[in-house]
């Protein structure tokens, strides 16, 4: 009765968003094709053969039309690709201010006049930075936008921009809903799945430039040289990709691999097996990006251990990777009730007055919330607390507590909602945003770092729409100024169709989810009401688990009293 059938596509989601698929609307393919009658791409190496390997494969099936992709000057229109060093062959020449307004990693598309003919212009500094131009240039192209008049200067807002896995050597994935492991830690360095090409294309598509592959519960074994040679090879198949590699650290790492009876950070010679780690990795991996701790956190080893502190143990860490240009990403995910009864205070009190002892390559890694990927939390108190510090923000793309792979739960409004919360820590508009990115504080350092929710299944996320989250993360850690909206409407048109039967429903659909998933998980406000473990499905008067902290009715507190902290100035 009623209504309309939309025309959805039967496909299994491995395209993810880049699904190229002939443009249907024919005033935009007679554009496209007029504007694209040749491809030029620039340039020798391993990212302009990706760029050329993406084209060929992209434009003859949204054109539906045989492409042509070449190195020598056009005759008509055409596409031209290339550094803008290497524009300057075919007579483009950039102003040299617009080559610093994009930096090293953004990109230029424009319009650009040759004689009769009119050229469609991708550029960058870099080649990495040119492949994620012509990612964007195929988006437009994708959700069908006019290219008649182009004019974009793109650059990141944030500087480091990694996608983390949670994933254990044997395969499993901790907070995994998709299957297993992406890497096949067992078959490496050898074999190379060619599923990681796609992988890194998916990274490189939205603007990511790191990748830390495995779990923040580290094992030592990661860091031992069989597993840093499978490690090189991930990293050598994602570099022309503008992927650095990460390794989550175990703290206790020279006890167990190098017969040390300490790992007391202090000790010179816990150092010294630090900085000889740091030179084999570099040896092997020259653009490692560097090591994601989580210390003295629900049982890992850290420095406290040894009576030292959080910035003993970072700082160790980070003399050993300063020479080679590594960071140390130190998560603050640390709550000791003895610290505080308050698990939301237990951060601030242990991390404010470490502000200004942690050496500049080290950021201190904060979740979006001080409690842990709950449905909604307000943005965690430590940003703007930290004037002296970089703070890493960490979202979980992986939907923990968010219904998992079972529920359609878009996450671009939780997280607009955290990046425009202001922090007042400068005035107002001194928002977490900005924090982040470094400018509230004159910080050039800046560092976003999310927990993925990919896994084996055909589908990459488990659910096809968790696809999104993975998607709009990468988009803002790029542009936190973009909306939900426009991100979803932009996923959807390249992933599912252009069809306005198809783009509203499914929009009104996504930005609708994350309401209605508060208002079921977390009603009233009561959060961290879930089951134990698994996290799936409500059980608000849990009080068995081994600390009391892990306890549902520890956070809510409800008796016939009230219920709740008393967060007030007297509380």
């Amino acid at each position: 009765p009623g209504g309309h059938t939309m025309n959805i596509p039967n496909e299994d989601g491995y395209e993810l968003w880049l699904r190229y698929r002939p443009v249907d609307n024919a005033e935009r393919l007679t554009q496209y094709r007029a504007a694209l009658g040749s491809v030029v791409v620039l340039g020798e190496g391993a990212t302009a053969e990706i760029i050329r390997s993406e084209l060929a494969w992209a434009l003859p099936a949204l054109l539906d039309a045989a492409t042509l992709i070449s190195t020598q000057r056009p005759e008509g229109n055409a596409l031209v690709i290339g550094t803008a060093d290497a524009l300057e062959t075919l007579g483009v020449n950039l102003p040299q201010a617009q080559r610093d307004a994009v930096g090293e990693e953004g990109f230029l598309i424009r319009t650009h006049p040759a004689g009769a003919h009119t050229w469609t212009v991708v550029t960058a500094n870099a080649e990495t930075a040119v492949l994620t131009g012509v990612f964007h240039f195929l988006r437009l192209l994708q959700t069908q936008q006019d290219i008649g008049d182009l004019d974009i200067a793109s650059r990141p807002r944030i500087r480091q921009r990694i996608h983390t896995h949670w994933d254990n050597l044997d395969g499993s994935i901790e907070r995994g809903y998709a299957g297993k492991s992406l890497w096949q830690w067992n078959d490496l360095p050898d074999v190379i799945d060619p599923r990681y090409h796609d992988y890194a294309r998916a990274c490189a598509s939205i603007g990511l430039n790191g990748v830390c592959l495995n779990n923040v519960n580290a094992k030592a074994k990661s860091l031992t040289t069989e597993y840093l040679h499978k490690t090189a090879a991930l990293a050598d198949l994602f570099r022309p990709y503008g992927l650095r590699v990460y390794l989550s650290a175990f703290f206790s790492a020279p006890m167990q691999l190098g017969g040390l009876k300490t790992s007391d950070p202090r000790d010179p010679a816990v150092a010294a097996w630090w900085q000889d780690k740091a030179d084999e990795i570099y040896r092997l991996i020259p653009d490692f990006g560097g090591f994601q701790v989580k210390a003295n956190s629900e049982g890992q080893p850290g420095p406290q251990n040894y009576g030292a502190n959080h910035d003993d143990g970072a700082n160790m860490l980070a003399e050993a990777l300063a020479p080679h240009g590594g960071t140390v990403l130190w998560r603050a995910f640390v709550y000791d009730v003895t610290v505080d009864a308050d698990r939301a205070k237990c951060a601030n009190k242990e991390f404010v007055p470490l502000d200004g002892k942690f050496h500049s390559n080290v950021f201190v890694q904060a979740k979006n919330g001080p409690i842990d990927f709950q449905p909604r939390e307000p943005f965690h108190p430590l940003f703007g607390a930290l004037p002296q510090t970089p703070l890493a923000l960490e979202f979980q793309v992986a939907q923990e507590y968010l219904g998992q792979s079972i529920h359609l739960v878009y996450l671009g409004g939780m997280w607009k909602e955290i990046l425009n919360a202001d922090t007042y820590a400068k005035g107002p508009g001194s928002t977490v945003a900005k924090v982040t990115d470094g400018s509230v504080f004159g910080q050039d350092a800046s560092c976003i770092i999310a927990v993925a929710n990919t896994g084996s299944d055909r589908n990459w996320c488990g659910h096809h729409f968790s696809q999104a989250n993975w998607y709009a993360y990468g988009r803002l850690a790029w542009d936190y100024d973009l909306s939900e909206a426009a991100i979803a409407e932009e996923w959807i048109r390249a992933t599912w169709s252009n069809d306005p039967q198809v783009v509203v429903p499914l929009q009104a659909m996504m930005l609708g989810a994350w309401p209605a998933c508060i208002d079921y998980m977390t009603p009233l406000g009561l959060h961290h009401i879930m089951q134990e473990d698994h996290h799936y499905g409500p059980d608000p008067g849990f009080d068995s688990a081994p600390r009391p902290d892990w306890n549902c009715v520890y956070y809510h507190r409800a008796d016939a009293a009230g219920l709740g902290f008393d967060r007030s100035s007297t509380g």
